[in-house]
C-alpha cells in the first residue's frame, strides 16, 4: 500500500514536471526570479525600519561592517569603505564651515569619473542636500538651463571640466546667486570658491547626523537628466526608495560580495551612478573606476584587477568586438555583464569570442515607473513578462500609428492592445507602488508623459515612448523609439534642441532633424535637413565650429542635407518619416548632401565614395 502510494506521488511529481516543461518551459526561471524580487522588496521594507533609507544610509551601514575592505580602485590607487566616508565627511565640513547650504538645497555636480565625484555626492548627501548629476558634455544654454530648472543653490566643476567652461556660464550662475566651487586648489574665476586646498583644514569627523537623515523613502534623493523626448534636458526626479531600488540590480543576477565590478560609463547616468556605484555598496563589493571607456585597454584592466563583472550599453559591447582579435581573449575572470542596448547579432559575437560571460539585458529609464530584466539571458530580449510577472508590474504594449505618430483607438476612444508579435507602445500603470515622479520645474513635460482614460475611466499610464514587441514565450523586444528622440552612443538626442541650435546660424532659415540608420550600428545618428535663407550659401566651417560650441558630439548632426522647401504636415509638423527611409545615399537624394568631417573640421560634400565608406564601416562614426 506505502509502495502504491509512493509510487503514485512519484509518478504525479513526474508528470507535473514534465507537464511544466512542455506547457510552461520558462517556470522555474519565473517562480525564482518572483521569489527573488519579492525578497529583495521585502529587505528594503525590513532595513527602512532599520533606519536605512537612502544610499548614504546603507553606505554608511557597510562602512561599519567592512571599513577596511576596498571600495574604489581608480588608476592603481585602492580607497577603502573607511577611506571614501572619511574623505566624504571632509567634503561635507568644507561647505558646512565655507558654503552656505541648508538641509535640502539642490548642489549641481558637473565632474568626470574620478573618487571624487563620489566624495562630493556622498559629502553632499551627507548634508542632506539633493545632487543632480550633470552631463559634461553638455554645453552653454543647456547646462545653464539644466542648473536653473533644478534650481541649483551652487554648483561643483571638476578640474578636468574646467577647460571647456565658458566665463560666460560661470558669470550667469553668479549673477543668479548660485555658488559655484571647483575641486582644485586655484580658481581661473573670480568670485569661485576652491575646495581641495580646504580639505586639510578641516576634521574628517561626521558631521551632524540628523542633517542626511530622511523621513520618508519617497522625498527627492538626486535629480539626474535625460533628454526626453523634446526639447532642453529634464531634471528627472530620483527618490530615496528608487534609488535603493537601482541598487538591487547586480544582485539578481546573482552577484557576490566577493566580485569585483569594472565600471566605464559616465558617473552622471543612472546606470553607473546607482547600479554600478550603488550596486557595489550593496553587495559589499568592489568597484574599478575607469576615467575613460577604452576598447583596447578594457580587458588588459579587467585581467589586471580580477574583474568578475562590468556595466555595459550596446556600443560598449560593440566596440569591444571591434577589436583585433587576441588569443587571450577568453583569460578573464568576467562571467557577468549587465546593461541595456546590445544588438543580437553582436551578443552572439561577444559570447564566441569572450566566452560563456552571462548578460543580463534590461530595459528601464531614468524617469520610468517599471523596468524589465531578462533573467533567463535569452539573446536579443530586454526582458520577460513571466507567468508571475503581473504580481510585480502592470504593463500594456498598444496599438500605435507610427506614420501619424499617434495611438490606434476604438469607437470608443479607448487604446487598442496589440497582438502577440505585432509592436506596441510600452505603457505602465501609474500606482502607489510604481509611481512616476515627473521631472522638477517641469510640470507640462511631466503631464505629457501621462496617458489617462487609457482602458478605463480615470486610469493612469506612464508613456514609455518605445515601441516593444512581445513573443509567444512573454519575452520583450526592443523596437525603436516614437516621437522625435532617438539614441545614438547610447544618449537621447531630442532633436528640437538641435533644430533650434543649427537654426542660430544666419544663413539656414529652416531646419528639421531626425535619425537615420547605419548598417551595424545601435541606435540612429543624426541628420538634418536644412532650407537656406534667399540668396545665401551654405558654410560648413562656421556650423561645423557652432555645433562643437554649443552639442556635445553625440547630438551634433553627422549629415546635412540641403532641401528647396520642407515638406511639413497637415497641422505644420514636419514630415520626418520620408526623410528617415531616404537616409544619406547620394544616389538616391539629388540635392546636396554634406558629411561631417572631423580632420577639416568642417562639413563637406558627401561624394558617392564618403558614402560607400560609412556604409563598409571604413569610416567609423
Amino acid at each position: 500500500m506505502t509502495c502504491m502510494w509512493l509510487s503514485t506521488v512519484t509518478g504525479g511529481i513526474l508528470a507535473l514536471f514534465v507537464s511544466l516543461k512542455i506547457f510552461f518551459p520558462y517556470f522555474w526561471e519565473d517562480l525564482v526570479f518572483f521569489l527573488k524580487r519579492k525578497r529583495l522588496k521585502s529587505m528594503i521594507k525590513k532595513r527602512a525600519k532599520n533606519g536605512i533609507l537612502s544610499v548614504i544610509d546603507l553606505f554608511m551601514h557597510r562602512v561599519g561592517k567592512i571599513p577596511h575592505k576596498p571600495f574604489l580602485i581608480y588608476e592603481g590607487n585602492v580607497h577603502t569603505y573607511e577611506d571614501v566616508d572619511r574623505r566624504s565627511n571632509r567634503v561635507a565640513q568644507v561647505f558646512l564651515h565655507y558654503g552656505a547650504l541648508k538641509k535640502g538645497d539642490t548642489v549641481a555636480l558637473l565632474m568626470g569619473n574620478g573618487p571624487d565625484f563620489i566624495h562630493v555626492w556622498f559629502g553632499l548627501a551627507k548634508l542632506g542636500c539633493v545632487v543632480a548629476f550633470l552631463n559634461f558634455n553638455v554645453r552653454s544654454r543647456s547646462l545653464l538651463h539644466c542648473c536653473n530648472i533644478c534650481a541649483a543653490k551652487a554648483v561643483v566643476i571638476g578640474e578636468d571640466c574646467l577647460g571647456s567652461i565658458e566665463t560666460e556660464f560661470i558669470f550667469h550662475l553668479l549673477e543668479n546667486n548660485v555658488n559655484v566651487w571647483v575641486m582644485s586648489t586655484s580658481s581661473p574665476f573670480q568670485h569661485v570658491g576652491t575646495i581641495l586646498d580646504k580639505l586639510d583644514k578641516v576634521p574628517d569627523h561626521p558631521v551632524p547626523s540628523h542633517l542626511r537623515a530622511v523621513n520618508n523613502g519617497r522625498c527627492t534623493a538626486m535629480y539626474i537628466f535625460t533628454s526626453g523626448s523634446t526639447g532642453f534636458p529634464k531634471a528627472a526626479i530620483i527618490t530615496h526608495l528608487r534609488a535603493l531600488s537601482a541598487c538591487l540590480a547586480f544582485i539578481q543576477c546573482g552577484a557576490t560580495s566577493q566580485d569585483i565590478m569594472y565600471l566605464t560609463l559616465p558617473l552622471y547616468h543612472i546606470s553607473a551612478s546607482l547600479l554600478g556605484v550603488g550596486g557595489c555598496i550593496e553587495l559589499g563589493a568592489t568597484c574599478v573606476l575607469k576615467k575613460k571607456f577604452s576598447a583596447s585597454q578594457f580587458w588588459n584592466d579587467c585581467r589586471k584587477y580580477n574583474a568578475t563583472m562590468f556595466l555595459y550599453i550596446g556600443e560598449l559591447c560593440r566596440y569591444l568586438c571591434n577589436q583585433p582579435s587576441k588569443e587571450g581573449d577568453r583569460v578573464h575572470k568576467v562571467r557577468i555583464a549587465l546593461g541595456n542596448g546590445i544588438r543580437p547579432a553582436v551578443w552572439k559575437e561577444f559570447l564566441m569570442r569572450f566566452g560563456p560571460i552571462k548578460i543580463f539585458e534590461f530595459y528601464g529609464s531614468t524617469e520610468g515607473n517599471v523596468g524589465f530584466f531578462n533573467y533567463t539571458n535569452k539573446i536579443g530580449a530586454v526582458g520577460r513578462a513571466g507567468i508571475f510577472s503581473k504580481f510585480l508590474h502592470s504593463f500594456e504594449l498598444l496599438k500605435y500609428d507610427i506614420s501619424k505618430e499617434e495611438l490606434m483607438k476604438d469607437k470608443h476612444g479607448r487604446c487598442k492592445k496589440a497582438r502577440i508579435g505585432e509592436p506596441g507602445l510600452l505603457v505602465t500603470l501609474v500606482t502607489q507602488e510604481a509611481p512616476f515622479s515627473g521631472y522638477v520645474g517641469n510640470n507640462e513635460a511631466s503631464e505629457k508623459k501621462l496617458l489617462h482614460n487609457v482602458f478605463v475611466k480615470g486610469d493612469v499610464y506612464f508613456n514609455t515612448g518605445d515601441l516593444l514587441v512581445m513573443d509567444g514565450n512573454g519575452f520583450l523586444y526592443f523596437t525603436d523609439r516614437v516621437g522625435d528622440t532617438f539614441r545614438w552612443k547610447g544618449e537621447n538626442v531630442a532633436t528640437v534642441e538641435v533644430a533650434e541650435i543649427i537654426g542660430m546660424m544666419d544663413f539656414i532659415q529652416e531646419v528639421n532633424v531626425y535619425g537615420v540608420n547605419i548598417k551595424n550600428c545601435e541606435g540612429r545618428i543624426g541628420m538634418a535637413a536644412v532650407v537656406l535663407k534667399p540668396d545665401q550659401a551654405f558654410d560648413g566651417e562656421r556650423l561645423y565650429k557652432h555645433l562643437v560650441d554649443f552639442l556635445p558630439s553625440y547630438a551634433r548632426p553627422r549629415f546635412v542635407r540641403i532641401m528647396d522647401a520642407m515638406q511639413i504636415t497637415s497641422t505644420f509638423k514636419h514630415q520626418k518619416m520620408h526623410l528617415v527611409n531616404e537616409g544619406f545615399n547620394p544616389e538616391i537624394i539629388s540635392e546636396p548632401l554634406y558629411f561631417l568631417h572631423e580632420p577639416s573640421c568642417s562639413y563637406i560634400l558627401l561624394t558617392r565614395e564618403i558614402y560607400k565608406n560609412v556604409a563598409s564601416g571604413e569610416i567609423c562614426l
